[in-house]
């Protein structure tokens, strides 16, 4: 009974010995009863050693996989910082107006402007009937080239015959009654000599001879006037010229009229062989108008071709609602390549000036402070004040304000401030 006991408890010198190979205080070592007791100790319990490396594996996969996962975090920090400050590069970047420039030329290129003009025939005039009637006949129509005298239409005019036969009766009438008036007179001056009648009788018959006188004077009028108005049933071209319209046909009814008592227009006539052009000039170019140059004219409608013209006049006064001088532009036009009426340019020349610059107009900046242009210096961009000589169209003429090095930044942005940093494109320096 005791020895069970001690094989149940197992010996002080087991137990000790299970502490030492590192079994965990309080573990108990099962041992087989139905063995005796020397032959637990031939076959000791299986235990762990913590120094063995069965007992550090776990560890190392451990630190091993804390170490992998740290790289991980660490590189996809830098990754990200990274991102960040390239983002943020970028963003600088593109802050940065990006700007084309250009640098002004010398104004001595630019020698004229091109003005609009108005083609005028050089004698444009409407023709109208002297005399009413019907319109028996026309001779010409628009487009017809017509010399001075040839006859355009012809008037029947059967109330004015009437009045122009009525009239040379009236006028023998008037000659009758002025020959018996003179007999009269003659007769009562012989009786007033031998004292055969009264003074005053005699006076009366001579006063009624000279009132004949001017009747018949009348009548002779009245009828000069009425044949006048019989050769105007025939209506003749008053300069060479061409029709440009005829508004009657044969049998309409025709008034007599001019442009002071308006009546329909039988024809309409217009000298081409000169043509008059009106050139409004801009008031900044009426000093360099001269009577007598000679300038160049175009147009689109005859491409490729130039015709010459003469300054023969001008108003020598300033339209003060448009600020232009009127001149007028005589062209030669015996070959009637253009029309009146056509859109024209006149080419003014204009002296050439070194000590000035030009510049596109897109550099332009409207401000309320006054007129700027965009100035790139030191990576930034200056709004330099500035002042416009001629106006070319395209080009503008700068007389004070810039430099010939000077980088102006082309079509500008309306919101482009002094001060702001900027970036000149390249290959965009023009």
């Amino acid at each position: 009974m005791q020895l069970n006991d001690q094989t149940a408890e197992g010996s002080p010198k087991e137990l000790r010995d299970t502490r030492e190979v590192g079994v965990p205080e309080g573990s108990v070592v099962a041992a087989d009863h139905g063995h005796p007791a020397h032959e637990s100790q031939t076959a000791p319990p299986i235990v762990l050693d913590p120094k063995s490396k069965l007992g550090r594996g776990p560890i190392l996969a451990a630190l091993l996989a804390a170490l992998v996962l740290g790289v991980f975090i660490v590189t996809g920090i830098r990754a990200r910082v990274h991102a960040e400050e390239t983002l943020t590069q970028n963003t600088r970047q593109d802050a940065i107006l990006s700007v084309a420039v250009t640098n002004p030329s010398h104004g001595a290129n630019a020698l004229e402007i091109t003005l609009p003009a108005n083609t005028q025939a050089f004698i444009d005039t409407p023709i109208y009937a002297r005399t009413s009637g019907y319109l028996r006949h026309w001779y010409a129509d628009i487009g017809q080239h017509v010399k001075s005298g040839q006859v355009l239409a012809d008037i029947e005019t059967p109330e004015l015959d009437q009045q122009v036969q009525q009239a040379q009766s009236d006028l023998a009438t008037a000659q009758a009654n002025l020959q018996i008036a003179q007999i009269t007179a003659e007769r009562w001056k012989k009786l007033l000599a031998k004292n055969a009648v009264s003074k005053q009788e005699a006076d009366q018959a001579t006063s009624d001879f000279s009132a004949r006188q001017s009747a018949l004077s009348s009548a002779e009028a009245n009828v000069r006037r009425l044949q006048q108005l019989q050769g105007f049933e025939k209506i003749y071209a008053p300069f060479d010229g061409v029709v440009t319209a005829r508004n009657v046909d044969i049998g309409s009814l025709i008034q007599a009229g001019d442009s002071n008592s308006p009546r329909a227009e039988l024809f309409h006539l217009a000298a081409t062989d000169k043509l008059r052009l009106f050139v409004p000039v801009p008031e900044v170019y009426a000093n360099t108008v001269h009577t007598g140059d000679r300038i160049v004219v175009t147009s689109d409608a005859a491409p490729n071709q130039k015709f010459m013209g003469t300054i023969v006049r001008n108003s020598d006064s300033i339209d003060l609602a448009s600020r232009t001088l009127n001149v007028e532009v005589d062209v030669v036009n015996a070959e009637h390549r253009l029309r009146p009426g056509q859109y024209a340019f006149v080419h003014l020349p204009l002296p050439p000036s070194t000590a000035s610059m030009t510049l596109p107009s897109n550099v332009l900046l409207f401000r309320a402070e006054g007129l700027r242009v965009g100035v790139v210096r030191n990576g930034r961009a200056e709004l330099v004040p500035v002042e416009i000589g001629h106006d070319y169209g395209a080009t503008v003429e700068i007389t004070a304000g810039l430099r010939p090095q000077d980088e102006v930044i082309l079509n500008p942005s309306d919101s482009l401030a002094q001060g702001e940093r900027v970036q000149v494109e390249k290959g965009d320096v023009q």
